[in-house]
C-alpha cells in the first residue's frame, strides 16, 4: 500500500476552479450553447429536408471534383443509398451535420494555432504537451466539465468532439508550414513580400496538402466520437448503435456501426482526393 503521507490530490482545486467559471462566465457559456445550437439544429434541419436525391447528387458532384473518377463517384454515391435503403438516412443526415459543425469549429482554431506554432518555437514548446493530452485523456474526463457548462444536448457534444478531433490539425499544419523549403522561402525574401504575402502566398498553398491531410485526420476522430456523443444527449447514427447495445440489438447495432463506416470512407477519400497534387483525369 502506498505511504498516505506521500499522497494528495488536486480533484478539489479543479472542482473549485470549475465553480468558479460556472459563476463568472455562465452568461458567456450560455450565449455560445444557443448560437451553435442554432447553427446545428439550422444545418441539420435543412440536410433532412433537402431530397435525398439532391443530397446524394451533391455529394456524387463533389466525388467527382475531388477524385476525377466516375467509378469511385458512383461507389460512393451507392454506399450512401446503401444507408437509406436500411432507414437510415435522417440518422445520417443528424451525424453529418454534427460532424460538420465540429469539423468547421475545429478547422477555425486548428489552421491558425498551427500557423502561429511555426511561427513561433516558444508557443510550439507550450502547444504540444497540451495537444498530447487533449489526444490521450479519456474522452469522459474532458466531458464532465464540458457538461457543467453547457448541459446535456448536442452542443457538449460538439465540444467534446472538438476537444478530441483538433490536435492532429494543429500538427499537421503546424508540420506543413515548417517543412516549406528554406530556399524557396529566401528567394520570395529577396522579392521583398512582406510576412503576410509568404503566409498567403507561398506557405500556405506549398503546405496545402498536408492541411488537407490534417482535415481529414481531424474529420475521422470527428467521427469516431460519434457514439461517446450519443451518450450525452446527441443523436445520429451513434445513438442507433447505443440502443443496440443497451437492447443487444446486434443486428441493429452493426446496420449503424456500418453506416457510420461509410460516412467515414466517402469523407476520407473526398478530403484525401483534395489533399493530392493536381488531378489528372482518368486516374
Amino acid at each position: 500500500m502506498f505511504p498516505e503521507r506521500f499522497t494528495f490530490s488536486i480533484a478539489d482545486w479543479v472542482n473549485a476552479w470549475v465553480d468558479k467559471l460556472v459563476i463568472q462566465y455562465g452568461d458567456l457559456f450560455r450565449q455560445i450553447s444557443e448560437t451553435l445550437l442554432w447553427a446545428i439544429v439550422s444545418l441539420e434541419g435543412l440536410l433532412r429536408a433537402a431530397p435525398w436525391w439532391l443530397m446524394l447528387a451533391l455529394v456524387g458532384a463533389i466525388a467527382w471534383h475531388a477524385t476525377r473518377r466516375w467509378r469511385a463517384t458512383l461507389v460512393m454515391v451507392g454506399l450512401l443509398f446503401l444507408v437509406g435503403a436500411v432507414g437510415l438516412w435522417d440518422k445520417l443526415m443528424q451525424t453529418l451535420a454534427l460532424m460538420l459543425v465540429a469539423t468547421v469549429i475545429a478547422v477555425l482554431i486548428g489552421i491558425p494555432l498551427g500557423i502561429l506554432a511555426a511561427r513561433s518555437a516558444r508557443l510550439r514548446l507550450l502547444l504540444m504537451p497540451l495537444l498530447d493530452v487533449m489526444q490521450t485523456l479519456p474522452s469522459f474526463v474532458y466531458l464532465i466539465p464540458v457538461l457543467m457548462l453547457f448541459g446535456l444536448g448536442k452542443v457538449p457534444a460538439i465540444f467534446a468532439t472538438v476537444i478530441y478531433a483538433a490536435p492532429p490539425l494543429i500538427r499537421l499544419t503546424d508540420l506543413g508550414i515548417r517543412q516549406v523549403d528554406r530556399e524557396v522561402m529566401e528567394a520570395v525574401n529577396a522579392f521583398g513580400a512582406n510576412r503576410w504575402q509568404q503566409l498567403f502566398g507561398v506557405q500556405l498553398p506549398l503546405a496545402l496538402p498536408s492541411i488537407m491531410a490534417g482535415i481529414n485526420q481531424t474529420t475521422m476522430m470527428a467521427l469516431s466520437m460519434v457514439v461517446i456523443a450519443s451518450m450525452i444527449g446527441a443523436r445520429g447514427l451513434g445513438e442507433e448503435v447505443l440502443i443496440g447495445i443497451q437492447t443487444l440489438n446486434v443486428g441493429k447495432g452493426l446496420e449503424a456501426g456500418l453506416a457510420i463506416v461509410i460516412l467515414a470512407v466517402v469523407i476520407d477519400r473526398i478530403t484525401q482526393a483534395y489533399g493530392r497534387a493536381p488531378h489528372e483525369d482518368g486516374r
